[in-house]
């Protein structure tokens, strides 16, 4: 069991995150357990077929960033408010605004949903 409070876990998840380092973030703050989901779609459980999927999509990219808009803790549960940048394989460059709704449990995120609006996609200039 962490003896970190949730909120400093949080913090740490931003912090790997904003760095670059989206698949430490997971080795460091995902469960074995953990469901991930997109908006209303089923979730993906098991933290090895999220880690694949994640690293998929971030192997498909040239380039990623993402900037922290808010965030707020409260208990075991944790939103946080992300816009990323990314540039696709053929070079468009796209814009996502996106929430993020955690379950925290012993340390770990055992529930992760992104709730966001594909009209918030937006492609941008190169």
């Amino acid at each position: 069991m962490s003896t970190a409070s949730t909120k400093q876990n949080v913090l740490g998840l931003i912090s790997l995150v904003e760095n670059g380092r989206m698949l430490d973030a997971m080795t460091a703050y995902y469960a074995a357990d953990v469901a991930m989901q997109e908006n209303i779609s089923p979730p993906t459980v098991g933290f090895a077929e999220n880690y694949a999927r994640e690293a998929a999509f971030y192997g498909s990219l040239q380039a990623l960033k993402f900037t922290l808009v808010s965030y707020l803790v409260e208990g075991d549960h944790a939103v946080i408010n992300w816009v990323f940048d990314y540039t696709t394989a053929d070079g468009q460059q796209y814009r996502m605004d996106e929430v993020s709704w955690q379950t925290w449990r012993d340390g770990k995120i055992v529930h992760e949903r992104y709730i966001y609006d594909t009209a918030t996609l937006a492609r941008t200039a190169a």
